[in-house]
């Protein structure tokens, strides 16, 4: 009589977040289909160490975050138990250093690739939050994006009071973040959320096409430029461009750029290597 098999583990379709490398990108996929996708703290962990490896891997030239097609994240899983009364103080003490979701935005706020959010269906709250922190939201016809933690008496914290302005101005983020109402479509492009617009179903083939012709270039010109962007942001523009100017300077001591001009005199493609 044959011997059974030891059970294997479980098979990636199981699994709550999937993290694919797929032609220069790494495809991080929020799999929860039962529960729209909603993020538990595992799951924030579970992102946030395959961003890691990412980061770190030179085969990786871009980063996609999807969902499926009815929820790229309904928000945070608060269906659980309420936190204990003598538990809330020390929630306070870790919300910074310690939980996950925070070690997630924090690893997202100063990443170095790029990261696209491919936005089918529902995309609220704490996902909305994890949209907003990548680079590009290409979205789909019937994505809908809000916080809705106000019905909940709460409010966005995981980064959606500080992002969310600085991309479609104070006045109408306070406007979505007090109403609650929910932005599709047009009107999400019209605000500059989505930063591109498919037909429904098509977010996920832009992002890889996007992703694909960031490969195609410099990873170190990438990086370099997305650096000055994202801290120019909170800088006077002086003190951008000075910032710019050294980061510009720096790729002068890189062999991609040698290979960029060699390149370019010999009318071929530049075969970089992030050195």
């Amino acid at each position: 009589m044959p011997r059974k098999r030891a059970a294997g583990p479980s098979a990636p379709a199981d699994k709550p977040v999937i993290a694919r490398r797929r032609n220069g990108a790494m495809e991080i996929r929020l799999n929860r289909p039962d529960k729209l996708n909603a993020l538990t703290q595992a799951m924030t962990e579970d992102i946030r160490r395959a961003l890691v490896a990412a980061e770190t891997d030179r085969r990786v030239h871009a980063v996609i975050l999807c969902g499926d097609d009815r929820a790229f994240c309904s928000g945070s899983d608060i269906g659980g138990p309420p936190v204990p009364t003598e538990s809330r103080f020390d929630l306070y003490r870790r919300r910074f250093n310690v939980t996950e979701n925070r070690q997630l935005v924090r690893t997202l706020c100063f990443y170095t690739k790029p990261v696209i959010s491919a936005v089918e269906g529902y995309c609220l709250g704490g996902g909305f939050e994890i949209a907003l922190w990548g680079d590009i939201i290409v979205a789909g016809e019937g994505a809908k994006f809000g916080f809705p933690e106000v019905r909940h008496g709460l409010m966005p914290g995981l980064g959606g009071t500080q992002t969310l302005p600085r991309l479609i101005g104070p006045q109408a983020a306070k406007h979505m973040i007090w109403s609650g109402r929910l932005v599709a479509g047009e009107e999400a492009r019209a605000l500059g959320i989505a930063g591109e617009l498919t037909a429904p179903g098509g977010a996920l083939a832009r992002a890889r096409e996007m992703a694909a012709e960031y490969a195609a270039n410099a990873p170190l010109g990438i990086m370099m430029s997305k650096q000055a962007i994202d801290r120019g942001l909170d800088m006077t523009r002086l003190d951008g461009l000075m910032q710019e100017g050294d980061l510009f300077q720096m790729l002068y001591f890189s062999d991609d750029m040698q290979e960029g001009m060699r390149a370019f005199a010999e009318k071929r493609h530049a075969r970089f290597r992030g050195e």
